[in-house]
């Protein structure tokens, strides 16, 4: 299927969904994990006091999202209960299941796959056609969220949280040490050599944890067909891995790898450690999300740009990026999910575009005039098109719940030179067929 006509299928299922006279049927009668009731929906918000608890994991919008709708609307409050994000999906899932469920959770795909088939949240496609969120929120932030109800496959069927803040992955570069941003991936493979020759690291990369493959990730983006990748990712029956436009992404890296362009402890450097080096002028690029500019910018000043993974031709410019979101699912224990979903259809607001902004994530309005200035001016130069062009992709561990631990220590397999490119794509897929059925 063509990516307009995935896009228009997932669209059509909000509506369908939506159609029956605007009345949700929350709760799973067939596996008992949620508590069925009728839901009248409505967008007004009672003027009566109304207590909601949201629980979340450390990311920075959440909060001030909170008190920005806590103003527009004072007599709602929202109880905040943040979890570490190492310890949250364990969490979701007991709190969830609980007769004290908060009304409110940020959405985490490893633990939706168990939320989802037992109708412990809501699917929110009423809330969807009531408020008209199809053009409020970029649609391929809406399709990720959606999914059939055995939670395996995305893009399609219900749609279970809503985006409050957007994340996309680059290329940082040092300003004192490469002039300009490279137009095409050729001149970026360049640009590397020529600071190799110089006796500088190239590329500061975090292999040890999620580093190594958003920069796979990055290279699939601009290498690979992104109808093809978004069917792998929503677990499209069929969907593989094991293909030409991968293949050559494992091993443009691995030749990049041979040719010196990353430290020779990528392999057990923490992402956390690779933004420091770079942020100290210790390498002239570096591959990761927005979430890094405050320290960034912070560090090096105007010293810091940012562009996307360039594609081959300097006449077609990247457009598509690897992205994510902050999203927020609502529990199908709660007694005010109207007042919850008033709080999913703030987030897509120009109020909370500047918070999500300036909470260093991009905004869910992706029209929204941010006046931004310096890194995250450039940040956002390259994400609004991407965004708007429906061009945000999920990341790779989408794929399965077991796909982190194929894409990590393979995409060291490949650095190291001791796992061939098509072993690697072979371990993905077989992952993937585990989850999804072969």
């Amino acid at each position: 299927m063509t990516r307009p006509a995935r896009r228009l299928a997932a669209l059509v299922a909000l509506g369908v969904t939506a159609a029956s006279a605007l009345t949700a049927c929350a709760g799973s009668s067939s596996t008992g994990g949620g508590t069925a009731q009728k839901i009248d929906v409505s967008t007004t918000i009672p003027g009566d006091p109304v207590t909601l608890t949201l629980a979340y994991s450390n990311d920075p919008p959440t909060k001030a999202l909170i008190d920005g709708f806590s103003k527009k609307h004072p007599n709602v409050t929202i109880k905040p209960q943040m979890t570490p994000f190492n310890d949250y999906v364990k969490s979701i899932k007991l709190s969830m299941s609980s007769d004290a469920a908060p009304d409110i959770a940020q959405y985490n795909p490893g633990a939706m796959n168990s939320l989802v088939p037992a109708g412990l949240i809501l699917d929110l496609g009423p809330w969807a056609q009531a408020y008209g969120w199809n053009g409020k929120f970029p649609p391929s932030t809406l399709e990720i969220l959606s999914s059939d109800k055995s939670a395996k496959q995305f893009g399609t069927g219900g749609l279970y949280a809503v985006p409050g803040g957007l994340s996309v992955v680059g290329v940082y570069y040092n300003k004192k040490i490469v002039k300009e941003a490279p137009k095409t991936l050729a001149e970026f493979e360049a640009a590397m050599q020529k600071v190799k020759d110089s006796g500088r690291t190239p590329l500061s990369l975090g292999a040890l944890q999620v580093g190594g493959f958003h920069l796979w990730n990055a290279l699939l983006n601009v290498t690979g067909d992104v109808a093809d990748y978004r069917a792998w990712v929503y677990g499209k029956p069929g969907a593989t891995i094991e293909n030409e436009a991968a293949l050559k992404a494992s091993q443009t890296l691995t030749d990049w790898a041979r040719k010196g362009y990353f430290p020779d402890a990528a392999n057990a450097t923490a992402d956390t450690d690779a933004l420091a080096n770079f942020a100290k002028g210790k390498s002239a690029f570096l591959v990761t999300g927005n979430w890094g500019a405050t320290a960034l910018e912070s560090e090096l000043k105007d010293d810091v740009g940012f562009f996307l993974l360039p594609s081959a031709s300097a006449d077609k410019p990247a457009s598509v990026a690897s992205g994510a979101s902050v999203a927020y699912a609502i529990s199908s224990k709660t007694k005010h999910p109207n007042v919850a979903a008033a709080f999913l259809d703030y987030l897509s607001s120009p109020e909370a575009a500047r918070i999500e902004f300036d909470g260093g994530f991009m905004p869910v309005d992706t029209k929204a005039d941010l006046g931004g200035t310096g890194l995250r001016g450039e940040i956002a130069a390259v994400f609004t098109p991407v965004a708007q062009g429906n061009g945000i992709v999920p990341f790779p561990d989408y794929a399965s719940p077991g796909m982190i631990d194929k894409l990590t220590p393979g995409i060291q397999g490949l650095i190291s030179g001791k796992t061939a490119p098509d072993a690697f794509l072979r371990s993905l897929q077989e992952s993937w067929d585990a989850h999804h059925g072969s």
